[in-house]
């Protein structure tokens, strides 16, 4: 093997070029992140459709969860390593080979099949974004990065109306051939605009870490995930926890022991990338909160006193300003990076958040009050996400990029898996009585709101202990030394 390459690739530089790189990868992003909101216009009817009971459909949800989750740190390593345009392109591919099978599909195995596939593409997020490092001007980055992070919001609000048109009006098939046109439209631009870095980490695959940590992850996410319906105290449950944790100190060991790690823990430690992880758990956790409660606000029927009665379609539309208000507030965030350094925006972007749910509390009657806290919530969660990759950029070398912003990317899927079981767990509890019908309470949904306000504000707490940065743009080469970075910390 080769040895680590540690120069740059040349940077596109023309204006135009740059802005098409920059539009490429967004739309890979973008499209990557529709699959995720693809399927929920087909839930209800699912068991129907595919022929299985309810529980078992559900896997269609729960096997994408557990697939992206696997394959985000390993295709950041991978794309360190062999290229992460190569590791995009491949991301791409097997989202369109996924979409065909589902489109393909009439029973429940070849559907799990294609929503794993689909599931494996959840690494070209962070990938696009450490192409940006490599292949940007430095004065780009924090504008196209914060855009490319947006994506992974844009793409599940954007895609919902989108997807519930198609589900009323088309055969259900239809939504996975649209994928499948979409990834390919994705590839070919990918392949025409997209370069390829030099920058390459080199190295040996860590096979044994990356199966420790999928293996965790897949035990930590079933319980979360599978926890409700199995019941929180059962013997599965628990023990897909407990198993969780062994393995988890036990590959952690491992990685600290091994030459070229999978994660490289002791980077990861450093306060700058450890301090950004958690505080993306937490962001992660917030944002999903008002994406669980909106659409039963909406759904619910009007005799309840709070419920508005609407169809999914009317959901879908209220929700896409969310994502349009996010993916507007990116180049704000850019400029606030630039002017103030990238912990003041993750710190703005979490208050404005949380202003955000705490409106909600008081302005959750009509559709347009719910329209103006998801715009709220959506401002907030684009200058948070669009803050993250600068702080990780900022504290890893460019050979470890990939690497680093998946695990980033992991920990914001992480912060949505939690918000997804305790809403189910709040919901489940607090509850009235609705022609013999257990539904979720109005103080139901105001608790998880506030709920949502408090991940929030924990997130700005965690942020706080971020060390001060100077303000300008991310670095495009190796993070200065200690000694040179001790002059950026107060």
């Amino acid at each position: 093997m080769s040895p680590a390459s540690t120069q740059p690739a040349t940077t596109v530089s023309a204006p135009s070029r740059a802005n098409a790189v920059v539009a490429a990868l967004a739309f890979g992003g973008i499209v990557v992140s529709l699959m995720q909101s693809l399927v929920i216009p087909l839930i209800p009817e699912l068991p129907e459709l595919l022929g299985a009971s309810p529980a078992d459909t559900a896997w269609a949800i729960t096997a994408t969860l557990l697939a992206g989750a696997v394959a985000t740190p390993v295709m950041g390593r991978l794309g360190d390593m062999y290229g992460k345009r190569r590791m995009l392109l491949v991301s791409l591919a097997l989202l369109v080979a996924g979409s065909v099978v589902c489109g393909l599909s009439d029973s429940l195995t070849p559907m799990i099949i294609g929503r794993v596939l689909q599931g494996l593409s959840a690494g070209a997020i962070s990938l696009g974004i450490s192409i940006m490092r490599d292949e940007l001007p430095a004065e780009r980055l924090p504008g196209a990065t914060a855009l490319m992070s947006a994506s992974l919001g844009i793409g599940g609000a954007l895609g919902l109306p989108a997807a519930a048109l198609i589900a009323d009006h088309f055969d259900w098939h239809v939504l996975f051939w649209a994928s499948a046109v979409l990834g390919v439209l994705a590839v070919v631009l990918v392949v025409t605009i997209v370069p390829e870095s030099e920058v390459r980490a080199g190295g040996r695959f860590d096979l044994v870490g990356a199966v420790g940590l999928s293996a965790a992850l897949v035990c930590l996410l079933l319980a979360v995930s599978k926890g409700a319906d199995w019941g929180w105290g059962s013997t599965t449950t628990l023990g897909l926890f407990a198993a969780a944790a062994i393995v988890l100190l036990l590959w952690g060991r491992f990685e600290l022991r091994t030459s070229a790690p999978l994660v490289d823990l002791r980077t990861t430690a450093r306060r700058q990338v450890l301090f950004t992880n958690l505080a993306s758990v937490a962001i992660g956790f917030s944002m999903f909160a008002l994406s669980l409660v909106m659409p039963q606000l909406l759904q619910l029927p009007e005799q309840t006193g709070y419920g508005m009665g609407r169809d999914l379609l009317t959901v879908g539309l209220a929700m896409a300003p969310m994502g349009l208000v996010m993916m507007a507030a990116a180049p704000l965030s850019a400029r606030i990076t630039k002017a103030r350094g990238p912990k003041v925006t993750l710190m703005t972007g979490a208050l404005v958040v949380a202003a955000g749910y705490g409106t909600g509390t008081v302005l959750m009657a009509e559709i347009w009050q719910l329209v103006v806290v998801g715009c709220i919530v959506g401002a907030g969660m684009g200058l948070a996400y669009g803050a993250m990759p600068a702080l990780i950029m900022g504290a890893v070398p460019v050979s470890e990029t990939a690497a680093a912003n998946s695990l980033n990317t992991l920990m914001r899927s992480l912060g949505t898996s939690f918000s997804s079981a305790v809403v189910a767990v709040v919901l489940a509890q607090m509850t009235t009585d609705f022609a013999g019908h257990a539904l979720p309470s109005e103080n139901g949904f105001r608790t998880v709101l506030s709920i949502g306000a408090g991940a929030a504000a924990l997130c700005c707490a965690l942020a706080a202990f971020l060390p001060r940065q100077q303000t300008g743009v991310v670095p495009t080469h190796e993070p200065a030394k200690p000694s040179e970075r001790a002059k950026t910390i107060s």
